[in-house]
């Protein structure tokens, strides 16, 4: 379960200011500006993470695109927006977004959704990638077996892939970039 920080009896508006101040591997996540706690995810999401941010990885290095790495990454969004996505993807074009942390928009945002964070993942967290523009937003379901990517049209995502149990999706994106969900759950 996801738990946030408070002080005293009033809720605080953190800052990305107060976020670096949490010490280096904190579980937080700047939310709304709320300072978030995520608990560590289940053996099923890391597996699901690992072999997923695997492949993409090794389809951006073959084709020279870009960069892509998994959780934990600081994505610095706003004052009070800065998460830790599953999984990112940031082309060529926009490589100077990368220093220490990710300081603006990713082109792609995977989410493996989990019980302690879906309502973060497939709501608040959707909402603020899909108004700061992130390209393509995939949520990834393991105990559904389910991937949705989701493209933005106009600072909206529109669903435009979508497989359950098995099948293949396809990134808008990345052309060629398919993942069969066969050889990832």
């Amino acid at each position: 379960m996801i738990h946030h920080l408070m002080t005293g009896p009033a809720k605080r508006q953190y800052t990305f200011r107060d976020y670096e101040q949490l010490p280096e591997g904190a579980p937080y996540q700047l939310i709304g500006g709320e300072l978030t706690l995520t608990p560590s995810p289940t053996f099923d999401h890391q597996e699901v993470l690992y072999n997923l941010a695997g492949k993409l990885r090794h389809f951006v290095a073959e084709k020279q695109l870009g960069k892509a790495v998994g959780a934990p990454i600081d994505v610095y969004l706003s004052d009070h927006e800065v998460y830790q996505p599953d999984i990112i993807f940031i082309s060529n074009e926009r490589i100077n977004i990368i220093s220490e942390r990710v300081r603006g928009v990713p082109d792609m945002v995977m989410e493996i959704v989990s019980p302690s964070t879906g309502y973060y993942d497939l709501v608040q967290k959707k909402r603020t990638c899909e108004q700061s523009g992130v390209r393509e937003y995939w949520i990834v379901d393991p105990q559904e077996k389910l991937i949705e990517v989701h493209w933005n049209i106009g600072q909206e995502f529109k669903l435009v892939s979508k497989a359950r149990i098995c099948g293949l999706v396809s990134s808008q994106l990345l052309t060629g970039f398919t993942i069969d969900l066969n050889s990832l759950f």
